[in-house]
């Protein structure tokens, strides 16, 4: 495969260009291009890496008559219409890898943060306020967490909690029973997750049949007061209903690092007190952007100095990522 040109239209570490240099390929580094530039500029392209930022629409995708390749810095794909690229013989790459322990590590932080309203204490301290008895919080040990979605990163939260002594239990419709048993979750169908479950975090791509996962009908049959995270893709948790949820008590509190809108225009959901809301945090970490930057470089080389194909999403014609 033929590589003269590449352009990175998201910030990336330095690496990802370096990588990509030494191996002949030249790269522009322009972050923050308008829709309308990128339309105008892809077509002297043969390759772009992107973030989360830009949109590779269908539109983007038409006018890259040079496109052979975009890769995607990270997990999700969902900022790039992988069924057009696939119709146009478009390879769509991601590093399912990446962005693992960083996004872990956050959904973490904010069970903890949900069971002793860790913020929120912190906040009325600055403010001068000494509210021991406001924020009576419960320990996790010995409570169920439900992880929606058994993948790296499910897997990764699943090791961690158990250390606090958490039940883990989940749903995975691709990955067998046996192998999650392996690292301590045992899977039951949704209807069963919804009752056990004093935490529910999930850890899926955006699909058609996950979004709205976590609706008005799955709160319903959760024990009141259930607390969830998400730290995935904004739209798998229904925010109207999970606002509803809160507003009734059936939900007793919401971890949210996505939004189906970003940054949110709504912030009933932001403001709302027993709502930990933060902005798209999960792979923002130095380690996760120099691994992901490095490994969408090395793929793509691998992909150009035709050694492997590593990470793609399109070329077998599957529109859809695993559920993983």
């Amino acid at each position: 495969m033929e590589m003269r040109r590449l352009l990175i239209s998201d910030s990336l570490a330095p690496a990802c260009a370096q990588i990509l240099r030494s191996a002949g390929i030249e790269v522009t580094e322009s972050p923050g291009l308008s829709p309308e530039d990128l339309r105008s500029c892809i077509p002297d392209y043969d390759g772009l890496i992107v973030r989360s930022a830009t949109k590779v629409t269908s539109d983007v995708l038409t006018a890259g008559t040079r496109l052979k390749v975009v890769g995607r810095a990270g997990t999700g794909v969902d900022n790039v219409d992988v069924d057009a690229a696939t119709k146009n013989g478009i390879i769509v790459m991601n590093t399912p890898t990446g962005n693992s322990i960083s996004a872990a590590e956050l959904t973490c932080g904010l069970l903890l943060s949900l069971s002793r309203q860790i913020p929120q204490a912190a906040s009325s301290m600055k403010q001068g306020r000494w509210d021991r008895k406001k924020y009576m919080g419960s320990e996790l040990h010995g409570k169920t967490l439900g992880i929606l979605g058994l993948g790296r990163i499910g897997k990764e939260v699943a090791i961690r909690m158990q250390s606090f002594q958490m039940k883990t239990i989940g749903y995975d419709p691709i990955i067998p029973p046996e192998v999650t048993a392996e690292f301590g979750v045992q899977q039951f169908p949704l209807e069963e997750i919804w009752r056990q479950c004093d935490y529910i975090t999930v850890h899926t791509p955006l699909l058609p049949s996950t979004t709205g996962l976590i609706d008005d009908a799955a709160f319903s049959k959760c024990r009141r007061g259930v607390q969830v995270i998400n730290c995935a893709r904004g739209g798998i948790i229904d925010e109207a209903a999970l606002l509803r949820a809160l507003e009734s008590g059936q939900c007793g509190g919401a971890g949210l690092d996505v939004f189906t809108e970003e940054p949110p225009r709504d912030r009933a959901l932001i403001d709302h007190p027993l709502v930990i809301s933060l902005p798209h945090l999960g792979a923002s970490t130095h380690e996760a952007q120099n691994r992901c930057g490095e490994e969408i470089a090395l793929q793509i080389v691998d992909l150009v100095k035709e050694r492997a194909l590593v990470g793609a999403v399109s070329i077998w014609g599957c529109p859809e990522p695993p559920f993983t």
